[in-house]
């Protein structure tokens, strides 16, 4: 029997996935979180073979999460289920060492088969999302930039970020601008736009 965690944020979606793995005869999904910072504790309380994990959840995102979790419970395998089939997120994903990286509207047949997969040690990779991981290719954003520009996705002003992270607003509109430059975007909302379209943020 393959033990499951679920990390879902979204109730209806959630359990929707628990309903179609119970269907399984030989997974059983012994622990459902909705956000990523529980991920970690439930895990260890828990013990499951494999983690489901969405790539965005509250608190803290799924990779990262995904990535402590690794850190912290070797034992278990990690498959990053999302709906944003970027190939930044999939970087982000090998990067943390992550094993298996499938996206939602995959087929319910498909889901279950990564699981197995995942949790007999094989990697799971979408073929059209490492295609597009080479075609995009690394950020070009420092580690602060996309903090920064992360943080004003949430759509936090100048002086909230500078207050945030300990900066200047001057400095924080450096960074904006750097960001901007950097994705070729006209503007801020655009360079958001950019980099989230290319799984940089």
């Amino acid at each position: 029997m393959i033990r499951v965690l679920l990390a879902e944020d979204m109730h209806m979606i959630r359990a929707a996935l628990t309903a179609l793995l119970r269907l399984e005869t030989d997974i059983e999904v012994v622990a459902e979180v909705t956000r990523g910072d529980e991920i970690v504790p439930v895990a260890l309380d828990v013990r499951p073979d494999v983690a489901v994990v969405d790539i965005d959840l509250p608190v803290t995102d799924g990779i990262t999460a995904a990535a402590e979790l690794r850190e912290r419970l070797p034992s278990c395998r990690i498959l990053v289920l999302t709906a944003m089939g970027q190939p930044g997120h999939l970087r982000r994903a090998l990067a943390a060492g992550i094993e298996a990286f499938l996206v939602k509207d995959a087929p319910g047949d498909r889901l279950a088969d990564a699981i197995r997969r995942t949790a007999a040690g094989l990697r799971v990779l979408e073929s059209e999302l490492v295609s597009s991981a080479m075609e995009y290719g690394e950020s070009p954003l420092t580690p602060r930039e996309s903090t920064v520009l992360r943080q004003a996705a949430r759509g936090a002003t100048a002086e909230e970020i500078a207050a945030r992270l300990h900066l200047s607003p001057g400095t924080v509109r450096n960074y904006l601008t750097a960001a901007i430059t950097k994705t070729g975007a006209r503007n801020k909302i655009d360079a958001i736009r950019v980099a989230e379209d290319a799984g940089w943020l």
